[in-house]
């Protein structure tokens, strides 16, 4: 089994990505960030490294997506309820995030989406397994 995750991002200006996540909430590990890199905590042993685009580009031979016309990966963060949910997008949009989609409420599952300054989508969900169809 995995021990820990590293989702790796490719960002235009790393401040503003940075000052945008920090605005989240999100802490970034000092060790692992510089000019180039910032290890954005997502929680435990999970990661996104947020990677200027001429360095995450030492890491691949294909093009680097443009993010605002193609999806490569929706990045989803799970939370402990549909206010913290409302709460992470609502804060995002207002730090200059653009909220991507409308929520969707399945009952035992209520997500949104918001965009980052480079346009990667985050899905913010929460979701009640004992609400799951079928498991009752």
């Amino acid at each position: 089994m995995a021990k820990e995750i590293f989702i790796n991002l490719p960002v235009k200006d790393l401040k503003i990505s940075k000052e945008f996540f920090s605005k989240l909430g999100f802490t970034f590990n000092p060790k692992f960030t510089n000019d180039n890199a910032a290890c954005m905590i997502i929680g435990e042993n999970i990661y996104a490294m947020l990677l200027a685009e001429n360095f995450f580009k030492s890491f691949t031979k294909k093009d680097i997506a443009d993010a605002s016309n193609t999806t490569e990966i929706i990045t989803c963060i799970s939370v402990a309820s549909r206010d913290e949910v409302n709460k992470m997008v609502d804060l995002a949009v207002s730090s200059g995030g653009v909220e991507y989609s409308e929520p969707a409420d399945h009952g035992w599952m209520y997500y949104r989406v918001f965009e980052d300054p480079d346009k990667h989508q985050w899905e913010i969900m929460f979701g009640d397994e004992s609400q799951f169809p079928g498991t009752k």
